[in-house]
């Protein structure tokens, strides 16, 4: 893993140069500090999925152009999954009301990743989990209080959050109504 997010910020570094640009100058167009663009290309830090898209956006290149390289499958240019292809996937045993629909998952070179649409029912209980992946949910519908390590979050209809999967985690549904959430789970 290790090896892709310093390969990430070697790819920030080696077009910044290209197009003869200084760290501030991205920096500043992409609203972030100087040191975090340092941190980001010597692979010491790894930027939130918001703030890598300003990042590339701030480079002026486009996103499918900044991971060129990657294998296509069949020949096309995207990748589909329909949706009568979904299928429930089981998790841990003792978790109670929790729904994950698998949405779609492929490995491009040393990146995989995976999909899924999950259901958080009110009064549903699971211990903290980890999981090797960077995880990025966006709330569909509903409310629901997001435990990392010892730090709660509320997130409501709209909202997002990414982080390191590798710290455990546990969305609690403490309102009335499901909790809908899309989940992409990053496996680098």
């Amino acid at each position: 893993m290790e090896d892709y997010l310093v390969g990430i910020g070697k790819r920030i570094k080696a077009i910044r140069k290209n197009n003869q640009n200084t760290i501030s100058d991205i920096a500043m167009k992409a609203g972030v500090t100087s040191g975090l663009i340092s941190r980001i290309e010597n692979g010491r830090t790894i930027p939130s999925l918001p703030v890598f898209l300003k990042i590339v956006d701030a480079l002026n290149i486009e996103l499918r152009d900044f991971f060129d390289g990657m294998p296509h499958t069949n020949g096309a240019n995207f990748l589909v999954a329909r949706k009568d292809e979904s299928t429930l996937i089981e998790k841990e045993d003792e978790a109670i009301g929790f729904t994950y629909n698998y949405l779609f998952g492929k490995s491009l070179n040393s990146v995989g990743f995976q999909s899924v649409l999950l259901e958080v029912q009110p009064g549903s209980k699971r211990d903290k989990v980890t999981t090797d992946a960077f995880e990025f949910k966006y709330v569909l519908s509903g409310e629901c209080h997001y435990i990392i390590d010892d730090q709660e979050v509320l997130l409501y209809e709209g909202d997002s959050i990414f982080f390191d999967g590798r710290i455990p985690h546990v969305p609690v549904n403490k309102g009335k109504v499901t909790s809908k959430m899309l989940v992409i789970y990053f496996f680098i």
